[in-house]
């Protein structure tokens, strides 16, 4: 992978949760594998009264916590002598400190302003990069934390505003699902060999199912999930970001340009979501978390069906689901396909209702699975289910970045293929619309379910791929 260039990378933010678990280990994971700049320095921006040591001392305390690998005393003595800080109240707080790190490397450094603040803050913080003299057009690029907007019109003043002071190729919209291994598989096995793609469509898929439950309840996160929810959390950006891959056309490259103009044709084929075909559910216990209203109708589970209106997949139905509280936690995509025009063989009983089905688990490691009626050992023509696992062999699961730290490379070296631009964002809030003007009343479902039964009737007698599977399986 490319090294960057001399780096100045700004954490604004740099004390809070999300800088201390993701961004800082993220910097020092990179660091450690060589991906960053030779020549680098990383300026935490904050509010908060701290000098360089104080700010060293939450770099160390959040990699002891969060680092996926262990801090040698060589490696930190590097990191830490990279790292300095300053309040930052104003925009002459940003041109100082700036000021010092790219004086200590010399020459024209890049910068990569990441902002770990709320959505709220973004434009605003981007207004005092430009008023510090910060946001050259050549050397400044600004990473920026979902979600982008909460529905259409505060997605375009988003928009709008930033492109008052940034181009859109300074603007890297990160969403981790995107650097995920497993969502790069997808776009491998059906590009790059010929006996896929050809059956990427409506004449031979019968549904699509995007399915990412999670055990974990809101674990502390009260403030963040009632003004958010689960639609606007995982389903307008995580969810319909990986439809967008699964479901586009070939580009003609794998810049990122060609390839964001496939999935943002995703995105403007879709049929605005209809509230009848949307299950909301709230998990039993979820009003006696701390800073949850007693009344609080807030979606933690979302159950939808979407449809792609494109000559590829007309008619194909794509069912999508996630929640907290759930039974299991993963992040599935299964493809199912149709069964065949007539049935030649005699099938095994536990297999009556199986089809051939390519799932693709975006989890850490990744996973491709083919399922199939192969036959059953013995003198007889029945068939039973069989899979062949296409996953990672063990020695090169230590090779992967973890999804942040692949963005966040990307942001370095300025590779905008794996971020979303404002062109997709306002399509899918557009897509939401009708959804946000209108949320069905959220159902109860008991925690370490599938969410509430309603859920099961959306797929009809389809049925969820994972909760089957997972069925059989404790069977």
């Amino acid at each position: 992978m490319q090294r960057p260039d001399a780096t100045v990378i700004g954490l604004v933010g740099g004390t809070g949760d999300l800088a201390r678990r993701m961004v800082i280990p993220g910097c020092f994971h990179l660091m450690v594998a060589g991906l960053l700049p030779d020549q680098c320095r990383i300026v935490g921006l904050a509010l908060d009264e701290l000098d360089d040591d104080g700010f060293r001392e939450i770099v160390r305390q959040s990699l002891d916590e969060h680092a996926r690998i262990p801090v040698e005393d060589a490696a930190w003595e590097r990191f830490s002598a990279m790292v300095s800080f300053a309040h930052a109240h104003a925009a002459s707080d940003y041109a100082k400190a700036f000021a010092v790190a790219e004086q200590a490397l010399g020459g024209s450094p890049r910068r990569v302003f990441h902002l770990a603040v709320p959505p709220s803050a973004a434009a605003s913080v981007v207004q005092t990069i430009h008023d510090a003299g910060l946001a050259d057009a050549e050397r400044t690029r600004v990473v920026l934390e979902k979600p982008f907007g909460t529905d259409l019109d505060s997605a375009r003043s988003l928009n709008a505003r930033l492109h008052e002071l940034l181009s859109e190729l300074q603007i890297f919209r990160i969403d981790h699902f995107l650097g995920k291994e497993g969502l790069q598989n997808i776009l491998a096995l059906r590009f790059a060999n010929a006996f896929i793609e050809p059956v990427f469509n409506r004449d031979h898929v019968d549904s699509i199912q995007i399915d990412v439950p999670e055990q974990l309840t809101i674990v502390g996160r009260a403030s963040f999930y009632e003004q958010t929810g689960c639609l606007k959390d995982m389903v307008t950006t995580h969810l319909l970001q990986v439809l967008g891959f699964v479901a586009m056309e070939p580009p003609v490259s794998l810049a990122p340009e060609p390839l964001r103009d496939r999935t943002g044709d995703v995105f403007r084929s879709l049929k605005p979501i209809d509230p009848a075909d949307v299950i909301y559910g709230q998990y039993d216990g979820y009003r006696d978390e701390p800073g949850v209203a007693p009344d609080s109708h807030v979606e933690t589970f979302v159950a939808a069906r979407v449809e792609i209106d494109s000559w590829r997949w007309a008619g194909v139905p794509i069912f999508l689901r996630t929640g907290k509280a759930m039974a299991v936690s993963s992040e599935t995509v299964t493809i199912v396909f149709k069964e065949p025009p007539m049935q030649l063989f005699e099938h095994a009983s536990k297999v009556r209702d199986a089809r051939n089905a390519l799932r693709f688990e975006l989890n850490d490691p990744p996973g491709i699975t083919l399922e199939f009626l192969g036959k059953q050992p013995g003198p007889h023509l029945t068939v039973e289910e069989s899979e062949l696992d296409l996953g990672l062999r063990p020695a090169d699961r230590d090779k992967l970045l973890a999804p942040y730290e692949r963005l966040f490379h990307d942001a370095l070296i300025g590779d905008q293929t794996l971020f979303t631009r404002a062109d997709g964002v306002e399509r899918v809030w557009e897509v939401a619309a009708p959804l946000l003007a209108h949320p069905p009343a959220p159902q109860p479902y008991p925690q370490g379910s599938w969410g509430p039964a309603a859920a099961q009737r959306l797929v009809g007698r389809r049925g969820w791929e994972l909760s089957a599977r997972h069925s059989a399986a404790a069977s």
